[in-house]
This record gives structure tokens, sequence and C-alpha cells, in this order.
């Protein structure tokens, strides 16, 4: 759970002659992550692809070129395809296919190229028919300049009217398009004449069209063509989609069949290899080798040899270089004759290649990581690997995720209806959804969905109205508890800011002590300084804050430190359990400066003493004990951002009043006059509400009410959401987690299409 599984490093060795078996049984078992030979050694160079693998990958090239080209994909076929769409003669069929799509595909950019033409052709000429003015008087004139475009007249008429060389014009419209005929003085040429005078008027000048067609007439025959090549495309496209149909479980399961087979070819491509044999490692999970073992023996015999040459220790600094010592059994015989010698050969090379004598050579590469979290922490890896997957070395926090982020959420929005939309929400992700990524946040909007209607519970909140409140708890003194937006609870409202900076302190405290269980691994004192310093520094400056020390409770307006910190859990405070604050622990005044050092400041000194010994450039950062916790305030901040929006949509809907103890009551089930008539002068109506307002302010209000509330239901994720994950990344994560693990990718493929082979 809180380490990846655990993996082996196994090594398979035997003669070439059984390369291709052992290669389709491990692809067949998808356990084995591969690693990669370097070439560093003697003797051994990098396998050659098996005969075949360039044929297969033109022809894999080909088959997905063919899915782009029908926009092809797994959601347009059946999950379960029958095996047998792919045939014995699927080479001829492939190439059928192929050419029937590509002649489809190349007559359909031929039309599309006319169809851009013709379009082009019609922009052209369209204005000119707007006009109605055939091309030809247009045309060839020697005396006058002709233009057309479109802009505004007045403009156009104002500039030739002001401009010296024009002696006469002629406008003429149609819709937005102006044709201009200007005639210059004498002695100035007609070429651009009006181009000229039109410098700076905002005017788009249309070409001549090429042709001798009266305008309407060619606009009328190049829409005809248009409808023509579109009607041409529509069957095309019918064609195509109907061998989509028709051969996309074919083209689907030959991709899967191609896919295993380049894979397979591909693969000693990483192997280490001589001329008669071959060397194969890779990192398997550590149940898993008596099955590799196994599968290898019934497909081959003993003409392999496996062996588990380690198994990864979690150790965070040094990796997997501290293994656990692996039983190694006796090396299995192998097969007299060639395959004796190959692997005898592979055995010598080997050990050549030791570098300090040992009788193993591994590659050097770390451990993949498999998390391993209990399935109701699973969605919940999705936020963690959106940092980055854990290295193998390191602790995996998902399951603190799961722990902290719904709580945190939950305590953020508190409320049993927005809750209940979540859940609804998140269930439909999680289970409508194939893309793990959603289906996985959809998860964890469930969760969070569970605790914002627990805190809600809690609250007796249900969309902000407090009438779950009534029927849950009755009288109960102490529940529900007040989010402190009413005038009589503002208590409440700083209450919740100290709640949220004990929950920061607890939260970091996790993190600092999962730190110092990492660096155990390095002996007491490495942890003791290097962690420990901080769990000192942390909890020394916080009970100092709440110790008593600075704070006078008979005159609390000259204490230094604000007297909420030690109302907040007094008796008459708004979670009275008697809580008024640490005892002051003073043991010694420093002589001089008369400063008196209480237990909990000399924790704190004792702390930084030791982080400045063991690390003396962190020192700098020795308020982060102090930042790092007020950075949880913010989830008190939005815990009364979010109950004031639905408070005020709330409000203005249904309208509220101040009885004459201060208490806060929405006009649910009363008229405004109730107040006056039931209480007199001692309360106050604060706002009618729309409701109360006619049909029209009630049409409104409903309006208002309904948007409201789904507007507090979206920022609740974009706000509470943001800022959970935030405390989780920044504040906790930054702790203990560096993140960076290799994906665990064995050897294999997943079949979506049945077995093809």
């Amino acid at each position: 759970m809180l380490r990846p599984e655990r993996m082996s490093k196994v090594s398979v060795t035997g003669s070439k002659g059984v390369m291709p078996t052992v290669i389709e049984t491990v692809y067949e078992l998808n356990l084995l992550h591969l690693s990669d030979y370097d070439g560093s050694w003697q003797g051994f160079d990098n396998g050659d692809p098996i005969e075949g693998a360039e044929d297969a990958s033109g022809r894999l090239v080909t088959v997905r070129a063919l899915e782009s080209t029908l926009d092809l994909d797994d959601d347009d076929v059946d999950s379960d395809p029958d095996t047998s769409a792919i045939g014995s003669d699927w080479e001829g069929r492939l190439e059928r296919v192929r050419t029937r799509i590509n002649e489809l595909d190349d007559r359909r950019s031929e039309i599309r190229e006319e169809l851009r033409q013709v379009d082009e052709k019609i922009d052209r000429v369209a204005p000119f028919a707007e006009l109605g003015i055939d091309l030809d008087l247009l045309t060839g004139y020697e005396s006058v300049d002709v233009l057309v475009g479109e802009g505004a007249v007045a403009p156009v008429e104002t500039a030739l009217e002001n401009d010296d060389d024009v002696r006469a014009y002629e406008t003429f419209t149609g819709g937005d398009v102006v044709a201009i005929v200007a005639a210059p003085v004498e002695g100035v040429d007609t070429d651009g004449l009006i181009d000229d005078a039109l410098v700076g008027v905002e005017f788009t000048r249309h070409g001549l069209p090429d042709t001798d067609h009266n305008p309407d007439a060619y606009v009328d025959e190049l829409t005809g063509r248009k409808r023509e090549l579109e009607s041409d495309l529509e069957e095309i496209d019918a064609e195509l989609a109907e061998i989509k149909r028709e051969e996309g479980s074919f083209l689907l399961a030959l991709e899967e069949k191609l896919t295993i087979e380049v894979q397979r070819a591909e693969a000693p491509l990483q192997f280490a290899t001589t001329e008669h044999a071959f060397v194969s490692e890779g990192w398997i999970p550590s149940d898993g080798y008596e099955t590799l073992v196994s599968a290898l023996s019934n497909a081959v015999g003993d003409s392999v040899e496996v062996e588990e040459l380690e198994r990864a220790e979690y150790d965070r600094h040094g990796a997997h270089s501290h293994t656990e010592d692996v039983q190694k059994g006796t090396p299995a015989a192998v097969e007299e004759g060639e395959d004796e010698d190959a692997a005898t050969e592979a055995d010598e090379q080997q050990q050549k290649a030791v570098p300090d004598g040992g009788s193993t050579v591994t590659m050097d590469d770390e451990p993949p990581t498999i998390q391993d979290n209990p399935s109701a922490a699973k969605p919940f890896e999705v936020l963690v690997q959106a940092v980055n997957r854990p290295k193998y070395s390191e602790l995996d926090p998902t399951i603190f995720l799961f722990l902290t982020f719904p709580l945190f959420f939950g305590f953020m929005i508190g409320d049993v209806g927005y809750g209940i939309i979540y859940v609804a929400i998140g269930y439909y992700m999680y289970s409508q959804f194939d893309s793990p990524g959603i289906s996985s946040l959809g998860g964890v909007a469930v969760w969070a969905g569970l605790f914002t209607i627990l805190f809600g519970v809690v609250y007796g909140e249900i969309f902000g109205l407090h009438v779950l409140g009534e029927w849950v708890w009755g009288g109960n003194e102490l529940f529900p508890l007040n989010k402190g937006l009413e005038p009589a609870a503002g208590d409440f409202a700083l209450g919740w800011m100290v709640i949220s900076v004990l929950a920061g302190i607890l939260h970091l405290n996790i993190g600092y002590i999962l730190d110092f269980y990492e660096n155990l691994s390095h002996g007491v004192k490495d942890a003791l300084f290097h962690s420990g310093s901080w769990i000192l520094m942390l909890n020394g400056i916080w009970i100092w804050i709440f110790s008593m020390q600075g704070y006078d409770p008979q005159n609390p307006e000259e204490s230094t430190k604000p007297s909420f910190l030690f109302e907040t859990f007094s008796s008459e405070g708004p979670f009275p359990i008697g809580f008024t604050g640490f005892p002051e622990w003073g043991l010694f005044t420093i002589p001089g400066i008369d400063i008196l050092i209480t237990a909990p400041l000399l924790v704190f000194l004792i702390g930084l003493a030791m982080l400045i010994v063991s690390e003396p450039v962190e020192a700098v950062e020795a308020l982060d004990v102090v930042v790092n916790v007020f950075s949880y305030t913010r989830m008190g901040a939005v815990l009364l951002a979010k109950a004031g929006m639905a408070f005020v949509v709330n409000l203005l809907f249904f309208g509220g009043y101040e009885d004459p103890d201060g208490a806060f009551h929405f006009l649910r089930s009363h008229e405004p006059s109730y107040v006056a008539e039931h209480y007199g002068e001692g309360a106050e109506v604060i706002f009618g509400g729309l409701m109360h307002s006619g049909t029209a302010g009630l049409i409104g209000g409903l309006v208002i009410l309904v948007v409201g509330h789904l507007v507090v239901l979206v920022l609740g994720v974009t706000s509470a959401g943001l800022q959970a994950v935030r405390l989780e990344y920044v504040e906790f994560f930054n702790k203990f987690y560096e993140g960076g693990g290799e994906n665990y990718e064995p050897f294999g493929h997943d079949r979506n299409h049945g077995e093809t082979n």
C-alpha cells in the first residue's frame, strides 16, 4: 500500500535457436518489463530484429493510414469482434481494401480541390452579379477608369469629389457592392486614377473574373457545379462509411495482430547477443517469477536458464543498489549439442564482463513502479501521477491523498445538496467513460461528494439552508455546527480558521514523519537531524503560539497574541471542549535581554540547531513551519466564501430577517409582514425576497436560485478542489515526495480484439 509492488530482476539465457519461442512465451505472459541492453558488455551486441519485422512494420503503417483515412477507432466497432474477421487470406483482403480506400480518398481530394476552386470563382463573380452589369461593360475603356469593390458609398464619393485629378465620376450600387466610373482631368492618365483617389478610404477591391459570361448566368452555372461536386463528395463519404462498417473490425484486429508481430520481431533489439546465444533481462513482480519459470519450461524445456538476479529493496537514496538476497538454485541443465554450447558461451561471456569478479552481470536500470493500493484508493493514483509517478524506492502518497483530499474538500463545501450532485456526477464519470483518467477522476469526485454530504450533515445544510440541521439534530446544543455567516455566530468564522491551522499542523506532521521514516535507511542520526529537526521546529513553535506566554486573559486587548486562539475551544467558545491554551512552561530567562525561554521555544531552538548542523543552507527556510501552516487557512476562507455565495442566492430568493436575539432566519414559509406581527419592533427584515414579490419576482427569483446554486456548485470544484490539491502537492508532498518513477510496461499486449495469432 505505502510501497509499490515488489519487483525482481530476472535473466533469461539461451541459444538463438529457441529465442523466437522464448519471445512468444514471454509476450503472451505480459509480465516482464524488458531492460534495454546498452552495448557495454564485452563480447555482446544488441540483437537483430527477427526476419519479417520490416514487412510487418510496413503493413502496420498501411493499416494505421487506412484507419486514419476512415477516421476509425475502437468505439466504431464491437468491443470484442469475431477473431475470424482476419482470415487466412488477410494479405489479399488488405490489398483490396487499401486499393479501394485509396482510390476513393484520391477522388475525394480531387473533388475537394475542384470544390475549393469553384467557391473561389463564385466569390469573385458574385459581387458583379449583385451589380447587375455585364462584365464586358466594365472593361475596354481608354478615357475612363472603372473599379468595383465593397465599401461605404459616402466616403468613396467624398474622396472622388476632393481629388483634383478626377474630372467626373459616377457610382453604381448593388447590395454591398459599388462600381465606380471616373474620368480624369486633361493630361492625367486613367490607369490607377480611382485607386489613387481612394487612398485612406476603407474599400475592398474586386478583380474582374476571367469569363465572358453574364455574371448572373455564370454564378448559376458555378452554383450548379458546386451542388454536383457536393453530391459526389457525399457519395464518396457514404461509400467510405460503408467500408468502415464492413471492414472496421478487420482493420482493428489486423492492426492488433501486426502490432504484436512487430513488437515480438523487434524484441531482440533489447537483448544482449552473441553469435549463438542471447541474454535478456528485465523486471517482473516478484510473485510472478515462478509463473515465468513455469511458462518457459513448458515452452522450451531446459533450453534456457532463468535466474532471479535480485529483489529490489525500497531504498530512497540508494535505489536498488542494496537488494534482498535471492536464494540461487542449481543452474538448469541445457540440452546437448548447440544449445549447451550456446548457453556455455553466454555464461563465459558474462563471467568476462563482470568487473568485480562476480558471477552475474545485470543491465543497470531502475525497477519500474506498480502502485499497489486498495481498490477504494485506486482512483487517487491519477492525482499522484499528475505530479509524477512514485519512484520504486519511495513511499506512495496515494493512500494519504485518499484519506485527506476528500476530507479537505468536504470541509470546505459541507452541503448535503451539493454533495449528492457531486456523487452523481462522479458516478457517471466513473461508470460511463472508458478513459482510465476520466474514470479515476469520477471515483475521486464520488469520494469528495460523500465527504461533502458528511460535513453537510455536521453543518446541517442542504443547498445553503439550515432545514437539515433542524431535522437531524433537533435541539442539540452543539450540532449542527455554524459556518459563521450569521451576525450572532461570528465567532465560528474565526474558529474555522483555527481549525484549518490545526489541520495544517497535523497534515505537515504526517509529511515530516514519513520523511523521517524514509531517512531511517541511512541511520537514526540522519533521520533525526534531517527530518526530526523539522518535526521539533513545527511542533515547538505552534505549541508556543497556543501557549499562554504573551497572552493575558484578564487583559486580552493588550496581549501580543489574538484572543480567538484561546477562546475558540474554551467552554464559552464555538467549539466548547474546555481548552484555553497550553501553559507557559517557562524554563529560564536569558540574562541581559530579559527573554523568557519556555519549553516549546526551547524545542523549536533545538530543532533549528539540528537543522543548522545537518543542512545549514535550509536554515533560512526555518520559518516555513509557520508560513506553510498558514497556507491551510485557505480552507476556512473557501468554506466561508462558498457558504456566503449560497447564503446570498437564498437570501435573494427567500428573503430573511434577524430576530431580537440576533439570529438570522430565511423567510421560507412566511411573508415579510410576519416579522412585525410576530416580533414587533425587536426584529428587522433584511430583504423581502423575490418569491414574495409577485409572479414576475417569483419567476426571476427561481432563475436566480437555480443559476446561483449551479455557479456555487461549479466554483466549488474550481476553488475547493484546486485548493485541496494545492495543499497536497505544495505543502504535503514537498516534505517527503520526489516522484519520477518509471512506468511498468510489460513486454506483451492487452488484446482488445481476441486472439489473432
